[in-house]
């Protein structure tokens, strides 16, 4: 007859002790022939829990006779002392805040998220009117000046990223003359 696989979780509540002892010794390599299953994590076999001293269904420290040895202060379940129910007050605020400060991270990030969401899109906007603007430009120009301010086709359209070269500035003496027939 097989014994069971337990979870961590169902391993560290059977045996009354708490999943960090159990990790612990799993680590340590008290713990043989535990596996780790993607969907539901580490995998301990009863055996192992028996073989490194674990009692499965532990009895509180109340119910335990006295002449039994207690367990390594890393083994320990805690008891019903006087302590304990302020340890516990304590674990549940910790976890509370805990909890708190990941839904205030998980809040932060979904804002975030839809704010760049949100700038793309006006990038995208901004980036289609300024295309637009030069496309108007471009048409107001006369012929000559207009390959200058025409953007190279697939090049950048956003400000910053390229700039076009400045139109060849006039003649200082102005337009240039052509020789027809001997007459400057």
């Amino acid at each position: 007859m097989t014994r069971p696989i337990l979870t961590q979780r169902e391993a560290a509540a059977a045996c009354g002790v708490s999943r960090s002892t159990i990790r612990r010794r799993r680590e340590a390599g008290d713990l043989p022939g535990c596996v780790e299953d993607p969907a539901r994590g580490w995998m301990i076999p009863v055996d192992a829990l028996l073989a490194a001293g674990f009692r499965l269904n532990a009895p509180s420290p109340a119910e335990e006779p006295a002449a039994e040895a207690p367990a390594g202060p890393a083994e320990a379940p805690i008891d019903g002392g006087p302590d304990a129910a302020a340890l516990r007050a304590e674990l549940d605020r910790i976890r509370a805040e805990h909890a708190l400060a990941l839904a205030h991270a998980e809040y932060g990030q979904k804002l975030a998220e839809a704010e760049a969401v949100h700038l793309r899109a006006q990038l995208a906007e901004r980036g289609e009117r300024i295309a637009d603007l030069q496309r108007a430009v471009a048409a107001l120009t006369p012929a000559p000046q207009r390959s200058a301010l025409t953007p190279a086709p697939g090049g950048p359209t956003v400000p910053g990223q390229a700039q076009a070269e400045p139109a060849p500035a006039a003649e200082a003496d102005g337009p240039r003359r052509r020789w027809w027939g001997g007459r400057s």
